[in-house]
């Protein structure tokens, strides 16, 4: 997501589900520039929501000027009960500790887009923005209006929803 994506879809949060630069800050992933990253996710301030992701370092945390939220959070949004995680520790296939919730869960850790609804879940994978796995995409996950659309970075829809 461009921040003129983020502007010409009138977004009032940026989520970001993880795994900011993927092994740490200061290892340079061929053909990621964390310094970008960095500047990019800090021009948000207070629109930026931040989830840990397994591969944010303690030392990432310490070095960036916006919070991370681990594990899982809650936004209630629309009358919508939205969980948002990494998801290393809840997914689809991981969820046995959320059997007591409903709702929407939202995660990316697996870089593979997808959606679907199971029991009382809808589970949303947004992919990844920076290093889609397989023959997928780049994509994010635009919300508006108790819908969810996946987007690849070239503006096709991967995958909808309205709940």
């Amino acid at each position: 997501m461009t921040k003129k994506k983020y502007d010409k879809f009138e977004c009032e949060k940026l989520v970001v589900l993880g795994d900011l630069y993927y092994h740490d800050y200061n290892y340079r992933y061929p053909d990621t520039d964390n310094d970008y990253i960095f500047d990019f996710l800090k021009s948000f301030g207070d629109d930026l929501i931040c989830m840990k992701g397994n591969c944010d370092t303690e030392l990432d945390i310490k070095l960036s000027s916006f919070t991370f939220l681990r594990d899982l959070s809650l936004l209630y949004v629309d009358g919508l009960n939205i969980y948002i995680t990494h998801g290393d520790k809840y997914s689809e296939r991981n969820c046995q500790n959320l059997k007591n919730l409903k709702g929407i869960l939202v995660y990316g850790h697996e870089h593979r887009p997808y959606i679907y609804e199971q029991g009382k879940f809808v589970y949303i994978n947004t992919g990844s923005i920076s290093l889609p796995r397989g023959t997928e995409k780049a994509s994010y996950t635009i919300y508006d209006n108790r819908k969810f659309t996946i987007y690849d970075v070239e503006g096709k829809i991967i995958n909808s929803i309205s709940i």
